[in-house]
């Protein structure tokens, strides 16, 4: 069947997971709590405790990724012996919230991608696996709407990818079939797994070098009609496919 939308998960996918984007809300916290701890010991304690936080919410089919962070904070100071007060939540929150928007960058080749396969005719929109207060401003601050017809976070659906309900909810909110739709993501457990349950085709984008973030607890239950190595690729497919 001819594809008639392209739906993009946001990072690692239309975003590279590069720069300094989360470390600013640690070194935040740890100054506020006056922990000294070398660089070594603060990252093995946070990949424990995003390790054990993770493997717990993997298993859920909806969260809010601030809840998320939040709760792997609280894990990661114990091994400080502190625990944190709301207000220094709330506050690390907004240290992550910055730190993304200012440096998760975009690919190089996204809006042209983005500009070409409009210009296709096809239905264009992000499914995202993030709260709104991350997703909403990615979108304003980089125009991705200028080529988008939507862009649905997992707190809008009240779904977390490979939870299906996320992509009934988009499919739905398109009005496109899922035998009409390609899903494109970076990660196995989340994307392709996802959309596989659901019958949609998946394009997987591979960075080398590269590791998924929050695959805990996930398995891998399925693979990729297509792999790419950037988001112009994706034309080619889409002509070769609609012929």
């Amino acid at each position: 069947m001819q594809v008639k939308g392209i739906f993009f998960d946001l990072g690692g996918t239309l975003f590279r997971y590069a720069g300094r984007i989360g470390g600013s809300g640690i070194m935040y916290v740890l100054g506020e709590l006056g922990i000294e701890a070398s660089g070594e010991q603060v990252g093995r304690s946070w990949r424990q405790a995003a390790a054990e936080v993770g493997a717990r919410y993997g298993q859920m089919p909806y969260f809010l990724h601030k809840d998320l962070f939040r709760d792997t904070l609280t894990h990661f100071l114990q091994a400080f012996d502190k625990q944190p007060d709301e207000s220094l939540l709330e506050a690390f929150h907004q240290q992550q919230l910055q730190g993304m928007l200012k440096h998760l960058p975009i690919r190089d080749e996204c809006h042209d991608a983005l500009a070409a396969l409009k210009a296709r005719g096809l239905y264009l929109s992000i499914v995202s696996n993030i709260d709104d207060d991350y997703l909403l401003p990615l979108v304003d601050q980089h125009e991705l709407h200028r080529h988008l017809d939507h862009w649905t976070s997992s707190e809008e659906a009240q779904s977390c990818k490979p939870d299906t309900d996320i992509y009934h909810y988009c499919l739905n909110k398109a009005n496109l079939h899922k035998d009409e739709v390609l899903f494109v993501g970076d990660s196995l457990h989340h994307d392709v797994a996802g959309a596989a349950a659901v019958g949609m085709r998946s394009v997987r984008i591979v960075d080398e070098g590269v590791v998924t973030p929050l695959t805990h607890g996930l398995e891998v239950t399925a693979q990729p009609d297509y792999e790419i190595a950037a988001l112009t690729e994706l034309i080619d497919i889409v002509d070769t496919v609609n012929g």
